[in-house]
């Protein structure tokens, strides 16, 4: 199956681009495909507290990915 990854604020940037598209196999979840962009951008798994939201609504990292899903990658905001 193939989802949309969004990356925001930090991620983003550690990324290097606002969407790209991963393969997965059946029955994988959020934490599957962190995992897999990690792998990828190793600095990513540095962020403590990333928080998930999968078509918009926010996820666990249990949560099972269906094709065509959009998962966003969410890290800790801060400033003032």
């Amino acid at each position: 199956m193939r989802i949309k990854v969004k990356p925001f604020a930090m991620a983003r940037s550690i990324v290097g681009q606002s969407e790209l598209e991963i393969d997965l196999p059946e029955g994988a979840t959020v934490k599957d495909a962190f995992d897999l962009i990690s792998a990828r951008f190793p600095k990513l798994s540095q962020i403590k507290s990333m928080q998930f939201s999968v078509n918009l609504e926010y996820s666990n990292p249990a949560a099972t990915l269906h094709d065509g899903d959009e998962l966003a990658l969410i890290p800790p905001v801060s400033g003032g």
